[in-house]
């Protein structure tokens, strides 16, 4: 019975982007008139944000999983999160001198495919760790257009389930400049798929960020073709009152969509979102912006913006949208959800057509990812505002710019304040030109405290949002 379980072990081996066949199962499952959200690939992290020394923590689909580098085999693996032995959660643990994946509560050890190497406790002679009950569950594993990817579901299916990618990257990788940031969410899978798919809301819910009331116009929607693998759509006029041309849009099912929009003012713009269910209420989601411009020099400026100063900004466009997002699902809960959504909503215009094909795909489908449960409660608004934990702290750009910005607040701070301290004796020293040598003193500290008091300000931006979003702020006369 070990044999055949550490044979299964054996098997799950994790898929690099070079062994995955072509698509021969829809993601999803192979019953036509059902989904499941455990056969699919989702993206858990950009790889550039993961780090290679230590093991990740993640949940997906409430299963809490540990992502780390098997450097023997120079992939990125996936486990469920926890030893064997006694359920301790080995993304507290380390990855150890072999490069196996130590848990923290007895030393148990654990190579790439899963299977222990090293149970430190046992007599010697007897082999404990050969039985599969030592084994630790691994799930398959990719890394596509710079994302790792998870397979949940049956490790049989992992190979002939196609990864969700963005079409048109595949198309000129290098000719692409992307940005990219990421969030933990609170509010479902869903009703991120439901705001990105609806372009009629930008003018309004991101005015002075990314929308303009002034650009308000009747917004038709068009599904050009749809199915269980998601739908696609037109905008025929597009963003702006049709001073952009034509918008593009393509759901790819359960959680990504990207609008595809050419214009001769920007070149091709891509807005591209992907939406990772944690659990009920939460959801990872992965924004990226490709662009090819018709002119070098908005490339060449976005290149050197840096990452973390970005995330700022895009943290506060999603921002606009959070607090009201959270409660607005609850509501749709309340009166039945998905399967009920045409009586809850009011969807009179073509505007709302993409949610509505969005909605009617979760019904179609039997694609409620969490059926059954309930939303936890409501969360304060300081709580829905939080960037750190969400963002902050997981992203090795804004962590790190983080750490450098409180170094360099604690130097300010230590350079005037010796300024200070030192004033004295510099007026005694210098006699006659003590007046210049205070003045200049003096403007050194005010300067120090200035600076400071602005490095504070932007520190608080790595902490929290704003609570009042620009849209609500007073128009300026």
């Amino acid at each position: 019975m070990s044999n055949s379980v550490l044979s299964q072990q054996d098997s799950q081996q994790v898929l690099t982007s070079q062994t995955i066949a072509p698509q021969e199962f829809p993601a999803g499952g192979l019953d036509p008139d059902r989904f499941e959200w455990q056969e699919v690939w989702y993206p858990v992290a950009y790889v550039e944000d993961l780090d290679k020394s230590q093991p990740t923590r993640f949940t997906l689909l409430e299963q809490d999983i540990v992502l780390w580098w098997d450097k023997i085999e120079q992939t990125w693996r996936a486990f469920v999160d926890q030893c064997p032995h006694r359920l301790a959660p080995l993304s507290e643990g380390r990855i150890n001198e072999l490069g196996q994946l130590e848990c923290p509560y007895h030393g148990w050890s654990f190579s790439g495919t899963g299977r222990c190497e090293r149970i430190p406790q046992q007599a010697e002679g007897t082999k404990a760790e050969v039985s599969g009950r030592a084994c630790v569950t691994s799930m398959p594993t990719t890394v596509c257009q710079g994302l790792l990817f998870v397979y949940p579901g049956r490790v049989e299916n992992a190979s002939k389930t196609k990864v969700p990618i963005v079409e048109p990257l595949e198309e000129d990788p290098e000719g692409w400049i992307c940005l990219n940031t990421f969030r933990d969410l609170p509010y479902d899978a869903l009703t991120l798929m439901e705001n990105v798919l609806d372009p009629s809301h930008v003018p309004y819910t991101h005015h002075r960020t990314v929308g303009n009331r002034a650009n308000v116009s009747a917004v038709e929607l068009e599904v050009v073709e749809s199915g269980k693998w998601g739908f696609k759509g037109t905008w025929a006029e597009g963003p702006r009152k049709g001073t952009l041309g034509r918008q593009d849009t393509t759901f790819i099912a359960p959680g990504l969509m990207w609008h595809d929009l050419t214009s001769k003012q920007f070149g091709r713009t891509l807005t591209v979102v992907y939406a990772t269910p944690i659990r009920k209420g939460e959801c990872r989601l992965f924004a990226r912006f490709p662009f090819k411009f018709s002119s070098k020099l908005p490339g060449l400026f976005l290149k050197l913006t840096p990452r973390w100063y970005s995330h700022i900004g895009q943290n506060s466009v999603l921002e606009d949208d959070q607090i009201f997002l959270h409660y607005q699902q609850r509501c749709l809960e309340k009166r039945g959800g998905s399967a009920n959504f045409t009586k809850a909503f009011y969807l009179p215009t073509k505007a709302d057509l993409f949610v509505f094909q969005l909605r009617s795909w979760v019904k179609q489908y039997h694609a409620e990812p969490f059926p059954g449960e309930t939303l936890p409660p409501p969360l304060p608004k300081e709580a829905l505002l939080d960037r750190y934990h969400s963002h902050t702290k997981k992203c090795a750009s804004c962590r790190t710019a983080l750490t450098n910005l409180q170094r360099l607040k604690v130097g300010v701070a230590v350079v005037a304040a010796l300024v200070w301290g030192l004033l004295p004796l510099l007026v005694l020293i210098q006699g006659q030109a003590s007046v210049v040598t205070a003045t200049i003193s003096t403007l050194a500290v005010v300067s120090g405290a200035l600076i400071w008091f602005g490095l504070g300000k932007l520190e608080r931006k790595f902490y929290q949002g704003r609570e009042v979003p620009p849209r609500n702020l007073p128009e300026k006369k």
